[in-house]
């Protein structure tokens, strides 16, 4: 079995612990991005995987493709052009205040990406599974097109799309909605992963009796989001919801939902009490569906809860990564939650 993920890597750069913009003279470099983070997550758990993307030549750059080699992520199949790697600023929030990221991605690498750029009779050459997010083709219009270049020669050779809706409003500002491109990409796509907002926001689909902020999600609701999101895309066949119940800042509550066109299947709830990085979650929650799906095959109940439990532990991790292994999330899974020492 082999992945193949395409997005945007960039640099982070945060405040250390809870200290705002305002508050610091130092800011803590790692890398991170949707797709990245979904390679780094499988290639922690055995799966050969290749990130794919466009980035510049220089030295940062190199320190990123350097990231990734060392969690095992293949690199190869990166090309190389423009001036630029997209950075992120995130101020961690506590309690009541929320997490704040400001951009500064424009004219990055991958923005300025055109169609024949990327040569995916080669990228997909023994591929089982690509997986794409909706931050992408939110990026620029070169970058949706590239995207669904992808799409489009992942189906005609039979290989299996997952996508990650992932909305971001702060990023659509190239002059088209999400709504309008979107859905085109959704249609070449087998396995569909979001949440709440991005059903409404991206697919025109809206939830009913749903509300997040009162620490408590009903996942029942979302049966009806499922079975319209296959009756308007009909190759798909499952349709994932990450429920997080947001208490505060700090405390989350942390299940998920899988619709196989049948069946809800639904995970145990996790009570997050001291987050220790949220960002990435959603990432580390598509890993862990991508490898349960591809190992526990005709077992989505499973493949669900190793989801789940996997991108729990994420939440106890500084940086976008997942860094975590088969065994440990198979210990949470079985409901060991001690944080015992282990000799």
């Amino acid at each position: 079995m082999k992945v193949v993920t395409f997005g945007e890597i960039m640099l982070r750069l945060a405040t250390p612990g809870y200290l705002r913009f305002s508050q610091t003279n130092t800011l803590n470099a790692t890398f991170g991005g949707g797709e990245a983070n979904v390679a780094v997550s499988l290639a922690n758990f055995g799966i050969p995987v290749d990130f794919v993307t466009r980035l510049p030549k220089n030295d940062i750059a190199q320190s990123c493709v350097m990231d990734l080699k060392k969690y095992g992520v293949g690199v190869d199949q990166i090309v190389y052009g423009g001036d630029r790697l997209g950075i992120y600023f995130l101020e961690t929030g506590a309690v009541s205040r929320g997490s704040k990221v400001v951009y500064d991605r424009a004219h990055s690498a991958i923005a300025e990406i055109k169609s024949g750029m990327i040569d995916w009779d080669k990228v997909f050459e023994g591929v089982n599974w690509f997986h794409w997010t909706g931050i992408t083709p939110a990026i620029s219009q070169g970058a949706a097109d590239v995207c669904a270049e992808a799409i489009q020669k992942a189906n005609e050779k039979g290989i299996t799309v997952s996508c990650d809706l992932n909305f971001r409003k702060n990023l659509w500002k190239y002059g088209k909605k999400a709504s309008e491109v979107m859905p085109a990409l959704v249609a070449g796509t087998d396995v569909v992963l979001g949440n709440e907002e991005d059903a409404e926001m991206v697919l025109g689909i809206k939830p009913e009796g749903v509300d997040v902020t009162g620490g408590h999600v009903e996942a029942a609701a979302y049966e009806s989001v499922s079975k319209q999101i296959m009756a308007k895309f009909p190759r798909c066949k499952k349709v994932i919801t990450t429920l997080r119940g947001s208490v505060n800042a700090n405390h989350n509550s942390w299940s998920g939902v899988l619709w196989d066109g049948k069946t809800l299947f639904e995970a145990p709830t996790y009570q997050i009490t001291d987050i220790v990085d949220r960002v990435g979650g959603g990432d580390s929650f598509m890993g862990g569906l991508i490898y349960g799906l591809l190992t526990y095959t005709n077992d989505d109940q499973k493949a669900l809860n190793f989801a789940v439990a996997a991108s729990c532990l994420k939440h106890t991790i500084y940086g976008d990564y997942n860094q975590v292994t088969v065994d440990e999330v198979e210990k949470l899974m079985g409901g060991d939650a001690s944080g015992r020492v282990a000799r």
